[in-house]
Protein backbone atom coordinates (compact mmCIF):
# COMPACT_ATOMS: atom_id res chain seq x y z
CA UNK A 1 0.00 0.00 0.00
CA UNK A 2 0.90 3.47 -0.80
CA UNK A 3 0.08 7.22 -0.39
CA UNK A 4 1.77 10.25 1.53
CA UNK A 5 2.27 9.53 5.37
CA UNK A 6 0.35 10.55 7.99
CA UNK A 7 1.29 14.22 9.01
CA UNK A 8 2.18 14.79 12.83
CA UNK A 9 -0.31 17.13 14.87
CA UNK A 10 2.92 19.80 15.29
CA UNK A 11 4.45 18.99 11.30
CA UNK A 12 3.81 22.95 9.45
CA UNK A 13 1.62 23.02 6.17
CA UNK A 14 2.53 24.53 3.38
CA UNK A 15 0.54 27.94 2.37
CA UNK A 16 -1.05 26.00 -1.06
CA UNK A 17 -2.18 23.65 1.83
CA UNK A 18 -3.63 26.33 4.18
CA UNK A 19 -5.05 28.46 1.33
CA UNK A 20 -6.89 25.26 0.37
CA UNK A 21 -8.07 24.73 3.66
CA UNK A 22 -9.46 28.01 4.17
CA UNK A 23 -11.14 28.01 0.49
CA UNK A 24 -12.81 24.95 2.05
CA UNK A 25 -13.88 26.54 5.01
CA UNK A 26 -15.17 29.77 3.28
CA UNK A 27 -17.05 27.27 0.93
CA UNK A 28 -18.55 25.15 3.60
CA UNK A 29 -19.05 27.54 6.31
CA UNK A 30 -21.09 30.06 3.86
CA UNK A 31 -24.33 29.05 1.89
CA UNK A 32 -23.75 29.52 -2.05
CA UNK A 33 -25.84 32.97 -2.05
CA UNK A 34 -25.18 35.37 0.70
CA UNK A 35 -26.62 39.10 0.78
CA UNK A 36 -25.09 41.76 2.43
CA UNK A 37 -26.11 45.60 2.91
CA UNK A 38 -23.37 48.24 3.60
CA UNK A 39 -22.12 51.37 2.40
CA UNK A 40 -20.15 51.59 -0.84
CA UNK A 41 -16.10 52.09 -0.45
CA UNK A 42 -13.33 52.99 -2.75
CA UNK A 43 -15.51 52.06 -6.02
CA UNK A 44 -13.70 51.80 -9.33
CA UNK A 45 -15.04 51.08 -12.63
CA UNK A 46 -12.12 49.21 -14.62
CA UNK A 47 -14.38 47.09 -17.02
CA UNK A 48 -15.52 45.10 -13.54
CA UNK A 49 -16.64 47.36 -10.51
CA UNK A 50 -14.21 47.09 -7.80
CA UNK A 51 -15.07 48.55 -4.44
CA UNK A 52 -15.64 47.39 -0.59
CA UNK A 53 -18.51 47.59 1.72
CA UNK A 54 -18.28 48.49 4.75
CA UNK A 55 -19.78 49.08 8.08
CA UNK A 56 -18.69 50.79 11.81
CA UNK A 57 -17.08 47.81 12.54
CA UNK A 58 -15.35 46.18 9.83
CA UNK A 59 -14.67 45.90 5.36
CA UNK A 60 -14.96 43.56 2.78
CA UNK A 61 -13.57 43.75 -0.15
CA UNK A 62 -16.19 43.57 -3.16
CA UNK A 63 -15.63 42.82 -6.96
CA UNK A 64 -18.75 42.99 -9.54
CA UNK A 65 -17.86 41.37 -13.05
CA UNK A 66 -18.94 43.09 -16.23
CA UNK A 67 -21.46 41.06 -16.97
CA UNK A 68 -23.56 41.46 -13.89
CA UNK A 69 -22.17 44.79 -13.43
CA UNK A 70 -24.74 45.56 -17.19
CA UNK A 71 -27.91 44.00 -15.20
CA UNK A 72 -27.29 46.20 -12.14
CA UNK A 73 -29.46 49.12 -13.60
CA UNK A 74 -27.08 52.11 -11.85
CA UNK A 75 -23.65 52.78 -10.84
CA UNK A 76 -23.19 53.06 -7.30
CA UNK A 77 -21.74 55.90 -5.48
CA UNK A 78 -19.44 56.41 -3.00
CA UNK A 79 -21.20 56.53 0.54
CA UNK A 80 -24.43 54.91 -0.76
CA UNK A 81 -26.13 52.16 0.93
CA UNK A 82 -26.99 49.10 -1.13
CA UNK A 83 -27.71 45.30 -0.71
CA UNK A 84 -24.87 42.91 -2.36
CA UNK A 85 -26.03 39.58 -3.05
CA UNK A 86 -23.17 36.87 -4.32
CA UNK A 87 -20.52 34.67 -2.77
CA UNK A 88 -17.39 34.64 -0.67
CA UNK A 89 -14.27 33.50 -2.53
CA UNK A 90 -10.60 32.76 -1.30
CA UNK A 91 -8.55 33.77 -3.91
CA UNK A 92 -5.26 31.87 -3.35
CA UNK A 93 -2.94 33.94 -5.63
CA UNK A 94 -2.77 36.94 -3.33
CA UNK A 95 -4.20 35.74 -0.38
CA UNK A 96 -7.31 37.88 -0.87
CA UNK A 97 -10.59 37.63 0.39
CA UNK A 98 -13.37 38.68 -1.70
CA UNK A 99 -17.51 39.31 -1.67
CA UNK A 100 -18.17 38.16 -5.64
CA UNK A 101 -21.52 40.68 -6.18
CA UNK A 102 -24.51 39.20 -8.68
CA UNK A 103 -26.79 41.38 -8.19
CA UNK A 104 -26.84 45.06 -6.45
CA UNK A 105 -29.43 47.00 -5.40
CA UNK A 106 -29.87 50.90 -3.51
CA UNK A 107 -31.13 50.68 -0.24
CA UNK A 108 -33.59 52.67 1.38
CA UNK A 109 -36.83 54.38 0.37
CA UNK A 110 -37.02 55.59 -3.39
CA UNK A 111 -34.11 53.14 -4.31
CA UNK A 112 -35.84 51.69 -7.13
CA UNK A 113 -37.00 55.07 -8.57
CA UNK A 114 -33.11 56.10 -8.18
CA UNK A 115 -32.15 53.31 -10.09
CA UNK A 116 -34.74 54.35 -12.81
CA UNK A 117 -33.81 57.79 -13.04
CA UNK A 118 -30.29 57.13 -13.50
CA UNK A 119 -31.15 55.00 -16.61
CA UNK A 120 -33.66 57.30 -18.07
CA UNK A 121 -30.69 59.78 -17.88
CA UNK A 122 -28.56 57.15 -19.27
CA UNK A 123 -31.00 56.63 -22.94
CA UNK A 124 -31.85 60.22 -22.79
CA UNK A 125 -27.96 60.98 -23.69
CA UNK A 126 -28.13 58.21 -26.33
CA UNK A 127 -31.23 59.93 -27.86
CA UNK A 128 -33.47 57.23 -27.57
CA UNK A 129 -36.30 59.46 -26.08
CA UNK A 130 -35.90 61.86 -29.26
CA UNK A 131 -39.31 62.25 -30.82
CA UNK A 132 -37.48 62.60 -33.85
CA UNK A 133 -36.24 59.05 -33.40
CA UNK A 134 -39.55 57.85 -33.57
CA UNK A 135 -41.56 56.20 -36.09
CA UNK A 136 -45.38 56.78 -37.20
CA UNK A 137 -47.56 53.73 -37.01
CA UNK A 138 -48.89 51.93 -40.01
CA UNK A 139 -52.30 53.03 -40.92
CA UNK A 140 -53.45 49.61 -41.85
CA UNK A 141 -51.22 46.47 -40.60
CA UNK A 142 -51.44 43.22 -42.45
CA UNK A 143 -50.15 41.33 -39.15
CA UNK A 144 -49.26 42.69 -35.38
CA UNK A 145 -46.42 40.80 -33.62
CA UNK A 146 -47.67 40.65 -29.87
CA UNK A 147 -45.49 39.76 -27.25
CA UNK A 148 -46.65 38.82 -24.03
CA UNK A 149 -47.90 35.78 -22.14
CA UNK A 150 -49.64 33.41 -24.11
CA UNK A 151 -52.12 32.70 -20.49
CA UNK A 152 -51.94 36.42 -19.78
CA UNK A 153 -55.64 38.78 -19.83
CA UNK A 154 -53.61 40.99 -22.22
CA UNK A 155 -53.44 38.93 -25.00
CA UNK A 156 -57.20 38.28 -25.03
CA UNK A 157 -57.83 41.91 -24.53
CA UNK A 158 -55.73 42.79 -27.82
CA UNK A 159 -57.16 39.94 -29.60
CA UNK A 160 -61.03 40.76 -28.96
CA UNK A 161 -60.26 44.41 -29.75
CA UNK A 162 -58.78 43.28 -32.86
CA UNK A 163 -61.43 41.07 -33.59
CA UNK A 164 -64.42 43.80 -33.06
CA UNK A 165 -62.35 46.82 -34.75
CA UNK A 166 -60.95 45.05 -37.91
CA UNK A 167 -60.81 41.52 -38.72
CA UNK A 168 -58.52 41.71 -41.46
CA UNK A 169 -55.94 42.11 -39.28
CA UNK A 170 -53.65 39.04 -38.50
CA UNK A 171 -52.07 38.68 -35.26
CA UNK A 172 -48.69 36.66 -34.57
CA UNK A 173 -49.02 35.95 -30.56
CA UNK A 174 -44.84 35.42 -29.63
CA UNK A 175 -45.26 33.84 -25.86
CA UNK A 176 -42.95 34.99 -23.26
CA UNK A 177 -42.63 35.44 -19.49
CA UNK A 178 -43.26 38.84 -18.15
CA UNK A 179 -42.17 39.11 -14.83
CA UNK A 180 -39.65 37.58 -12.58
CA UNK A 181 -35.42 37.12 -13.41
CA UNK A 182 -35.43 35.44 -16.82
CA UNK A 183 -38.94 37.74 -18.15
CA UNK A 184 -36.48 40.80 -19.25
CA UNK A 185 -34.13 38.53 -21.53
CA UNK A 186 -36.99 36.49 -22.85
CA UNK A 187 -39.16 39.57 -23.97
CA UNK A 188 -35.52 41.01 -25.46
CA UNK A 189 -34.47 38.06 -27.54
CA UNK A 190 -38.22 37.82 -28.88
CA UNK A 191 -38.49 41.32 -29.91
CA UNK A 192 -35.23 40.93 -31.75
CA UNK A 193 -36.10 37.62 -33.35
CA UNK A 194 -39.38 39.39 -34.81
CA UNK A 195 -37.58 42.39 -36.21
CA UNK A 196 -35.33 40.06 -37.99
CA UNK A 197 -37.58 37.81 -39.28
CA UNK A 198 -40.68 40.64 -39.60
CA UNK A 199 -40.44 41.13 -43.34
CA UNK A 200 -40.76 37.21 -44.22
CA UNK A 201 -43.74 36.84 -41.43
CA UNK A 202 -45.46 40.12 -42.80
CA UNK A 203 -45.13 42.06 -39.52
CA UNK A 204 -45.72 45.63 -40.03
CA UNK A 205 -46.06 46.35 -35.97
CA UNK A 206 -44.78 45.16 -32.85
CA UNK A 207 -46.95 45.56 -29.53
CA UNK A 208 -45.44 44.69 -26.33
CA UNK A 209 -48.24 44.20 -23.42
CA UNK A 210 -48.43 42.48 -19.96
CA UNK A 211 -51.49 43.62 -17.49
CA UNK A 212 -51.18 45.60 -14.28
CA UNK A 213 -49.20 44.28 -11.32
CA UNK A 214 -46.59 46.08 -8.88
CA UNK A 215 -43.59 47.91 -9.30
CA UNK A 216 -41.37 44.85 -9.14
CA UNK A 217 -43.80 42.42 -11.36
CA UNK A 218 -43.39 45.50 -13.81
CA UNK A 219 -39.55 45.84 -13.17
CA UNK A 220 -38.17 43.44 -15.71
CA UNK A 221 -39.69 46.09 -18.64
CA UNK A 222 -37.03 48.67 -17.10
CA UNK A 223 -34.45 46.81 -18.75
CA UNK A 224 -31.31 48.64 -20.78
CA UNK A 225 -31.29 45.97 -23.00
CA UNK A 226 -34.70 45.70 -23.99
CA UNK A 227 -34.38 49.71 -24.67
CA UNK A 228 -31.99 49.13 -27.51
CA UNK A 229 -33.59 46.34 -28.99
CA UNK A 230 -36.57 48.59 -28.92
CA UNK A 231 -35.10 51.11 -30.62
CA UNK A 232 -33.33 48.75 -32.93
CA UNK A 233 -36.22 47.06 -34.54
CA UNK A 234 -36.78 47.59 -37.88
CA UNK A 235 -40.97 48.15 -37.77
CA UNK A 236 -42.38 50.34 -35.47
CA UNK A 237 -43.00 49.10 -31.45
CA UNK A 238 -46.49 49.56 -29.61
CA UNK A 239 -45.48 49.35 -25.81
CA UNK A 240 -48.26 49.05 -22.66
CA UNK A 241 -47.19 47.91 -19.54
CA UNK A 242 -49.41 47.69 -16.36
CA UNK A 243 -52.00 50.59 -15.77
CA UNK A 244 -52.00 53.89 -16.61
CA UNK A 245 -50.42 55.12 -14.03
CA UNK A 246 -46.90 52.84 -14.50
CA UNK A 247 -44.30 54.16 -16.94
CA UNK A 248 -41.60 51.66 -17.98
CA UNK A 249 -38.35 52.53 -19.80
CA UNK A 250 -39.87 50.15 -22.45
CA UNK A 251 -43.03 52.68 -22.78
CA UNK A 252 -40.67 55.72 -22.93
CA UNK A 253 -38.44 54.40 -25.83
CA UNK A 254 -41.44 52.24 -27.54
CA UNK A 255 -42.59 54.70 -30.85
CA UNK A 256 -45.94 54.94 -29.17
CA UNK A 257 -46.93 54.38 -25.30
CA UNK A 258 -50.71 53.50 -24.35
CA UNK A 259 -52.04 53.09 -21.01
CA UNK A 260 -53.94 49.81 -21.51
CA UNK A 261 -53.58 46.41 -24.04
CA UNK A 262 -57.29 47.24 -25.06
CA UNK A 263 -55.90 50.66 -26.01
CA UNK A 264 -53.27 49.59 -28.12
CA UNK A 265 -55.33 47.01 -30.06
CA UNK A 266 -56.98 49.98 -30.96
CA UNK A 267 -54.09 52.68 -32.03
CA UNK A 268 -52.64 50.15 -34.01
CA UNK A 269 -56.23 49.15 -35.78
CA UNK A 270 -58.85 51.51 -38.10
CA UNK A 271 -62.43 50.77 -37.18
CA UNK A 272 -64.13 48.34 -39.99
CA UNK A 273 -67.05 50.43 -39.45
CA UNK A 274 -65.63 53.83 -40.19
CA UNK A 275 -63.58 52.92 -42.91
CA UNK A 276 -67.01 52.30 -44.73
CA UNK A 277 -68.76 55.28 -43.98
CA UNK A 278 -65.62 56.85 -45.01
CA UNK A 279 -65.83 54.68 -48.37
CA UNK A 280 -69.46 55.75 -48.64
CA UNK A 281 -68.40 59.33 -48.22
CA UNK A 282 -65.85 59.25 -50.38
CA UNK A 283 -68.49 57.36 -53.44
CA UNK A 284 -71.09 60.32 -53.00
CA UNK A 285 -68.25 62.69 -53.47
CA UNK A 286 -66.65 60.50 -56.43
CA UNK A 287 -70.25 60.85 -57.95
CA UNK A 288 -70.81 64.85 -57.48
CA UNK A 289 -67.50 65.19 -58.94
CA UNK A 290 -67.94 63.24 -61.92
CA UNK A 291 -71.70 64.55 -62.81
CA UNK A 292 -69.55 68.30 -62.35
CA UNK A 293 -67.40 66.72 -64.48
CA UNK A 294 -69.88 65.22 -67.21
CA UNK A 295 -72.00 68.71 -67.33
CA UNK A 296 -69.03 70.89 -67.86
CA UNK A 297 -67.46 68.30 -70.54
CA UNK A 298 -71.17 68.22 -71.93
CA UNK A 299 -71.55 72.12 -71.76
CA UNK A 300 -67.86 72.26 -73.31
CA UNK A 301 -69.24 69.95 -76.24
CA UNK A 302 -71.98 72.06 -76.92
CA UNK A 303 -70.12 75.33 -77.16
CA UNK A 304 -67.27 73.42 -79.28
CA UNK A 305 -70.23 72.62 -81.61
CA UNK A 306 -71.61 75.86 -82.05
CA UNK A 307 -67.72 77.46 -83.01
CA UNK A 308 -67.97 74.14 -84.96
CA UNK A 309 -71.02 75.35 -86.98
CA UNK A 310 -69.95 78.78 -87.28
CA UNK A 311 -66.62 78.02 -88.70
CA UNK A 312 -68.17 77.25 -92.14
CA UNK A 313 -70.25 80.36 -92.31
CA UNK A 314 -67.15 82.48 -91.46
CA UNK A 315 -65.38 80.21 -94.24
CA UNK A 316 -67.59 80.99 -96.29
CA UNK A 317 -67.95 84.71 -95.98
CA UNK A 318 -64.15 84.35 -96.77
CA UNK A 319 -64.54 82.74 -99.32
CA UNK A 320 -67.14 84.84 -100.75
CA UNK A 321 -65.26 87.76 -100.35
CA UNK A 322 -62.33 86.79 -102.42
CA UNK A 323 -65.13 85.51 -104.88
CA UNK A 324 -65.81 89.17 -105.30
CA UNK A 325 -62.15 90.09 -105.65
CA UNK A 326 -62.01 87.12 -108.34
CA UNK A 327 -65.00 89.10 -110.15
CA UNK A 328 -64.16 92.57 -110.42
CA UNK A 329 -60.10 91.25 -111.78
CA UNK A 330 -61.82 88.68 -113.88
CA UNK A 331 -63.67 91.80 -115.19
CA UNK A 332 -60.89 94.39 -115.75
CA UNK A 333 -59.69 91.30 -117.74
CA UNK A 334 -62.65 90.78 -119.80
CA UNK A 335 -62.85 91.02 -123.59
CA UNK A 336 -64.47 94.13 -123.80
CA UNK A 337 -62.30 96.42 -121.30
CA UNK A 338 -59.29 94.63 -123.09
CA UNK A 339 -60.99 95.76 -126.55
CA UNK A 340 -61.81 99.13 -125.43
CA UNK A 341 -58.37 99.53 -123.81
CA UNK A 342 -56.45 98.14 -127.22
CA UNK A 343 -58.49 101.28 -128.95
CA UNK A 344 -57.53 103.35 -127.16
CA UNK A 345 -53.94 102.15 -127.44
CA UNK A 346 -54.73 101.99 -131.29
CA UNK A 347 -56.18 106.14 -131.21
CA UNK A 348 -53.02 107.27 -129.54
CA UNK A 349 -50.52 105.22 -132.06
CA UNK A 350 -52.63 107.12 -135.05
CA UNK A 351 -52.55 110.75 -133.28
CA UNK A 352 -48.49 110.47 -132.99
CA UNK A 353 -48.12 109.03 -136.13
CA UNK A 354 -50.13 111.47 -137.99
CA UNK A 355 -48.09 114.19 -135.81
CA UNK A 356 -44.84 112.26 -136.88
CA UNK A 357 -45.97 111.97 -140.94
CA UNK A 358 -46.89 115.81 -140.54
CA UNK A 359 -43.34 116.68 -139.69
CA UNK A 360 -42.21 114.88 -141.82
CA UNK A 361 -43.52 116.23 -144.96
CA UNK A 362 -43.78 119.91 -144.04
CA UNK A 363 -42.74 121.82 -147.08
CA UNK A 364 -43.75 119.13 -149.64
CA UNK A 365 -47.39 118.96 -151.34
CA UNK A 366 -48.05 115.28 -149.36
CA UNK A 367 -51.46 115.50 -150.29
CA UNK A 368 -51.69 112.63 -152.67
CA UNK A 369 -49.52 110.34 -150.47
CA UNK A 370 -51.25 111.54 -147.38
CA UNK A 371 -54.18 110.69 -148.81
CA UNK A 372 -52.75 107.12 -149.91
CA UNK A 373 -51.10 106.14 -145.93
CA UNK A 374 -54.63 107.76 -144.17
CA UNK A 375 -56.55 105.30 -146.74
CA UNK A 376 -53.99 102.44 -146.03
CA UNK A 377 -54.55 103.04 -142.53
CA UNK A 378 -57.66 103.25 -142.32
CA UNK A 379 -58.03 99.77 -144.39
CA UNK A 380 -55.04 98.10 -141.84
CA UNK A 381 -57.00 99.69 -138.77
CA UNK A 382 -60.49 98.40 -140.04
CA UNK A 383 -58.54 94.88 -140.38
CA UNK A 384 -57.94 94.85 -136.65
CA UNK A 385 -60.89 95.71 -135.70
CA UNK A 386 -62.86 93.34 -137.24
CA UNK A 387 -60.40 90.61 -135.84
CA UNK A 388 -60.38 92.28 -132.85
CA UNK A 389 -64.12 91.86 -132.33
CA UNK A 390 -63.98 88.40 -133.15
CA UNK A 391 -61.61 87.68 -131.04
CA UNK A 392 -63.83 89.79 -128.15
CA UNK A 393 -67.04 87.47 -129.38
CA UNK A 394 -65.14 84.38 -129.00
CA UNK A 395 -63.61 85.10 -125.70
CA UNK A 396 -66.98 86.32 -124.45
CA UNK A 397 -68.48 83.18 -125.55
CA UNK A 398 -66.52 80.72 -123.27
CA UNK A 399 -66.32 83.52 -120.17
CA UNK A 400 -67.34 81.69 -117.00
CA UNK A 401 -69.43 85.25 -116.38
CA UNK A 402 -71.67 84.22 -119.40
CA UNK A 403 -71.81 80.74 -118.29
CA UNK A 404 -73.36 82.63 -115.16
CA UNK A 405 -75.78 84.71 -116.85
CA UNK A 406 -77.33 81.89 -118.37
CA UNK A 407 -78.57 80.37 -115.58
CA UNK A 408 -75.77 78.37 -114.47
CA UNK A 409 -73.77 78.43 -111.30
CA UNK A 410 -70.87 77.22 -109.97
CA UNK A 411 -71.00 75.21 -106.47
CA UNK A 412 -67.70 75.42 -103.67
CA UNK A 413 -66.92 73.62 -101.00
CA UNK A 414 -65.60 74.77 -97.22
CA UNK A 415 -61.76 74.78 -98.72
CA UNK A 416 -63.00 76.76 -101.69
CA UNK A 417 -62.74 74.00 -104.22
CA UNK A 418 -65.16 73.32 -107.32
CA UNK A 419 -67.66 70.55 -106.49
CA UNK A 420 -68.05 68.10 -109.93
CA UNK A 421 -69.76 65.42 -108.58
CA UNK A 422 -72.15 64.12 -105.70
CA UNK A 423 -69.05 62.00 -104.04
CA UNK A 424 -66.82 65.43 -103.56
CA UNK A 425 -69.35 66.48 -100.49
CA UNK A 426 -70.47 64.83 -97.30
CA UNK A 427 -74.60 65.36 -95.22
CA UNK A 428 -73.92 68.46 -93.12
CA UNK A 429 -71.60 70.29 -94.68
CA UNK A 430 -71.90 73.56 -96.30
CA UNK A 431 -71.89 75.10 -99.45
CA UNK A 432 -71.02 78.19 -101.47
CA UNK A 433 -73.51 78.40 -104.97
CA UNK A 434 -71.76 81.42 -107.19
CA UNK A 435 -74.84 82.52 -109.69
CA UNK A 436 -74.20 85.35 -112.06
CA UNK A 437 -76.01 88.42 -109.32
CA UNK A 438 -74.91 86.62 -106.14
CA UNK A 439 -74.47 83.73 -103.62
CA UNK A 440 -76.40 81.14 -102.15
CA UNK A 441 -75.25 78.98 -99.07
CA UNK A 442 -76.49 76.13 -98.19
CA UNK A 443 -75.84 72.49 -96.16
CA UNK A 444 -76.31 68.77 -97.71
CA UNK A 445 -78.64 66.59 -96.37
CA UNK A 446 -77.23 63.68 -98.91
CA UNK A 447 -75.41 63.02 -101.94
CA UNK A 448 -75.87 60.22 -104.79
CA UNK A 449 -74.79 59.72 -107.98
CA UNK A 450 -77.38 60.41 -110.55
CA UNK A 451 -76.56 59.23 -114.25
CA UNK A 452 -77.79 61.88 -116.93
CA UNK A 453 -79.13 60.72 -120.26
CA UNK A 454 -78.00 62.43 -123.11
CA UNK A 455 -79.93 64.72 -125.11
CA UNK A 456 -79.91 65.90 -128.52
CA UNK A 457 -79.13 69.58 -129.30
CA UNK A 458 -82.63 69.42 -130.83
CA UNK A 459 -84.41 68.16 -128.23
CA UNK A 460 -83.07 71.32 -126.12
CA UNK A 461 -81.39 73.52 -127.99
CA UNK A 462 -80.05 75.85 -124.63
CA UNK A 463 -77.55 72.67 -123.41
CA UNK A 464 -74.50 73.38 -123.93
CA UNK A 465 -72.97 71.72 -121.55
CA UNK A 466 -72.00 72.11 -117.27
CA UNK A 467 -68.96 74.83 -116.44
Amino acid sequence: MTGAPPRGPDEPLSVTALAGRIDAALRSGFPEAVRVVGEVSGFSDRTHWYFSLKDAGAVVPCVMFASAARKAGFTPSHGQQVVARGRVEFYAPSGRVSFVVEKLEPVGEGARELALRKLVEEIRGLGWLSPERKRALPGFPRRIAVITSAGGAALQDVIVTLRKRCPAIGVLVCDVRVQGEKAASEVTAMIRRVGREAKRLRVDAVLVTRGGGSAEDLWAFNDREMARAIVECPVPVVAAIGHETDTSIAELVADERCATPTQAAMRLSPDASALLRELASQGRRLQTVAARRVRDEHERVRELGVDLRRAPAGRLAVLSSRLDQLSVRLARRSPAAWYAQSLQRAAAAERALQRAIGVSLKGRDATPTSQRLQRAMAARVKSMDAAMAASVRTLESVSPLRVLERGYSVTLNAAGAAVRQPGDVRPGETLDTRLASGTIRSIVEGAKLVPLRARRAKDDPNQQGLF
